[in-house]
């Protein structure tokens, strides 16, 4: 395992739609995650919508601390724009995050949708050529 490896993040958010902002949401998203394909630093971001319950999921991919705070400050505005139609209602953050990242987290999120932290055990990552979309 390389130090690499260790330093490895994965987030999931778990968000609430608000009703009646389904596509106001998407089209949020949507622009959210083609900035962070430009110009962001995450290694992979997936959103996942569940329209019955109108709850979305993202999944990013960090090398590191250094790159979720580069993230958050490039993409700060796309992110407020998400957030005008959804609420936090789960977030979990899987690898070590340095303590400053962490504090952020838990500062953002308050005590009413505190992040949950899972270290890393082992693990790989694999993207295939021409996987990207």
């Amino acid at each position: 395992m390389t130090a690499y490896d260790d330093a490895l993040l994965l987030f999931r958010n778990t968000m609430r739609i608000t009703d009646g902002h389904l596509e106001s949401f998407r089209d949020a998203i949507v622009r959210a995650v083609d900035f962070a394909r430009q110009h962001g630093p995450q290694m992979m971001v997936e959103t996942f919508v569940d329209e019955e319950q109108l709850l979305a999921h993202s999944f990013q991919v960090y090398r590191d601390s250094d790159a979720v705070r580069l993230h958050w400050k490039l993409a700060d505005p796309y992110i407020q724009e998400v957030m005008e139609h959804c609420r936090v209602e789960h977030f979990e953050v899987f690898g070590e995050p340095d303590d400053d990242v962490a504090a952020s987290l838990r500062s953002a999120l308050g005590e009413q949708c505190p992040p949950t932290f899972s270290p890393r055990i082992t693990g790989f990552v694999r993207f295939p050529a021409g996987s990207q979309g």
